[in-house]
């Protein structure tokens, strides 16, 4: 199993400082995902699967999962088996939210251990499965990202510099963005710098800089990302009282979808 890095440099700052144009977006690439066909489905064949070290997956295209029918088209849908010690791998590796903004290689042989390749692409994670009780993965969904395709993305938001901030913390309003991305330009993250932001200051959607082929899909770019609050106001009234007051926020995934 091939590792190996190449460091995301994507990098966003805050409208405060003097902003230069966003860089090229460099692919991460962590391993390149084994797998092997699966022919037979069913409850008892993915048990089996499991007993046996492997987790269940499938690949299509996104476009499958719009709710307009017109929008969805014809897609190469592969029901697969992955290892599990690659997955746990990968996983501690990369890290939630981070694995379904991030693409990997993927290769498909004719059987575990063959040299024979029948397929291969680049993907991206939409979907861990897991036991509600064990946690353990149940199956993984995944989508082709290849070269030129156009992914809808929540991609993570990272705040950095609040240790910086000046008598007050952060309070944060959105955790991803939605965005329409290139597959060759989805940004495993985003890094905002709030170390200039003073009291009462805040970032919205609109300040964000992404790569200049990144749709962001929101209709109000006008939606706060986050804000600077006051250290000795943020008391459970005054708490209480931003919660009413502020905007509902969207539906943030725990995992991937």
């Amino acid at each position: 199993m091939a590792k190996w890095w190449r460091s995301l440099r994507t990098a966003i700052q805050s409208p405060q400082q003097p902003l230069s144009p966003p860089q090229p977006f460099q692919s991460s690439r962590y391993h390149t995902i084994q797998a092997i066909p699966r022919e037979v489905v069913g409850s008892r064949v993915s048990a089996r699967e499991r007993e046996q070290g492997r987790i269940p997956a499938v690949v299509f295209s996104q476009s499958l999962l719009d709710i307009n029918p017109s929008n969805r088209y014809t897609s190469r849908k592969r029901l697969l088996t992955t290892e599990k010690k690659q997955i746990q791998a990968i996983l501690k590796s990369v890290e939630l939210p981070f694995f379904c903004s991030t693409t990997f290689p993927l290769q498909i042989r004719a059987g575990t251990g063959s040299s024979v390749l029948l397929e291969s692409g680049t993907v991206l994670p939409i979907k861990i499965h897991r036991d509600e009780k064990t946690g353990k993965i149940l199956n993984l969904v995944f989508a082709w990202a290849d070269e030129g395709t156009e992914m809808k993305v929540d991609v993570p938001v990272v705040f950095k510099g609040e240790e910086n901030c000046p008598g007050g913390h952060l309070k944060m309003m959105r955790s991803t963005l939605k965005y329409l991305c290139p597959a060759e330009h989805i940004p495993q993250k985003i890094e905002v710098d709030i170390s200039n932001l003073d009291i009462e200051d805040g970032l919205f959607m609109r300040d964000i800089e992404v790569h200049p082929s990144l749709k962001l899909l929101s209709k109000n770019e006008n939606i706060p990302v986050c804000k600077i609050v006051a250290t000795n106001l943020d008391t459970p009234e005054t708490a209480a009282l931003n919660l009413e007051s502020s905007e509902p926020a969207e539906k943030q995934p725990v995992e991937c979808l």
